[in-house]
């Protein structure tokens, strides 16, 4: 496990806890919003709760009203990076 999330770990989370499967590939192309993808904000609540789960650390209270998976993952990783 590092200390990024990657957008391939986001797309496993999506499908895992929001139910929204979407390949890494799109995410990178494009930044769809978590909308236009589906992932409503109770799915975007699990993620962040996942991650803090996993990380053991709090995410950023704003992570989880990210409008898009890229805002998502430089919150997050910005965190990760500097503890929190």
């Amino acid at each position: 496990m590092t200390d990024r999330i990657t957008v391939e770990e986001l797309a496993e989370l999506m499908k895992k806890l929001a139910g929204v499967t979407v390949a890494p590939e799109e995410l990178r192309r494009e930044d769809p919003g978590f909308d236009r993808l589906g992932v409503d904000s109770l799915g975007l609540l699990g993620i962040v709760g996942e991650l803090e789960n996993r990380y053991g650390t709090p995410m950023p209270p704003d992570a989880e009203r990210s409008k898009s998976p890229r805002q998502f993952l430089d919150l997050v990783n910005s965190a990760l990076m500097t503890g929190a």
